[in-house]
């Protein structure tokens, strides 16, 4: 049966992104949740800091409903991209925890009010400052899902684990010798392709 609903159906997307986060930290170390594993500095708990940091604005202030936590790596002031990483101080259940009151906290601004409610994203430029729940909800449907993709590579590139969700993987199959096999044969199609940018493919 179609979504009757397409205020509960973007809400579900958003939900199972946020979940998704939360699964990729699941069995690592306080060490591993923290790993900046590309030159950026992306790593799995700093995005789920990140996304608590982004719900807690876009469906409190924005909607004049301040989700009423001091999150000091927002303030004007904060150093460079603080939000992006948790220090030694923070630990994960901090985070974890922040995160889901978050989540409750945007819950309730997305039960109240409908879609087309106004609200106004302060740090957004004034001429489309004015927004509807309707778009912020598919902008953390889309940023949420983002940094779902960035946490999928990540938890790779720390274990090997993979998967979509937690009861659905979504991979092609979990044979480890037909993903090595079939690595090695994109790899040699590449090389076939040309060399790299830097010069390489010999």
């Amino acid at each position: 049966m179609p979504d009757l609903d397409p205020k509960a159906t973007l809400h579900r997307y958003l939900q199972q992104a946020r979940e998704v986060m939360l699964w990729k930290l699941d069995g690592l170390s306080e060490y591993d949740v923290r790993r900046p594993l590309v030159p950026t500095g992306t790593n799995l708990l700093g995005m789920v800091k990140h996304l608590a940091g982004c719900e807690a604005g876009y469906f409190g202030e924005t909607f004049g409903r301040p989700f009423g936590e001091s999150l000091p790596w927002f303030a004007v002031d904060a150093p460079l991209n603080d939000d992006m990483w948790a220090t030694a101080s923070e630990p994960r259940a901090m985070i974890v925890g922040l995160y889901q009151r978050v989540w409750a906290h945007a819950d309730a601004t997305i039960d109240a009010l409908g879609l087309e409610a106004i609200g106004h994203v302060p740090w957004w430029p004034d001429e489309r400052s004015e927004v509807t729940l309707h778009r912020i909800l598919v902008h953390m449907v889309a940023e949420t899902n983002r940094h779902a993709g960035h946490a999928d590579i990540v938890r790779e590139l720390i274990d090997g684990a993979v998967g979509m969700r937690a009861d659905r993987d979504n991979m092609a199959t979990s044979n480890a010798l037909w993903w090595a096999e079939y690595r090695d044969r994109l790899e040699r199609v590449a090389r076939e392709a040309g060399p790299s940018a830097a010069g390489g493919g010999a």
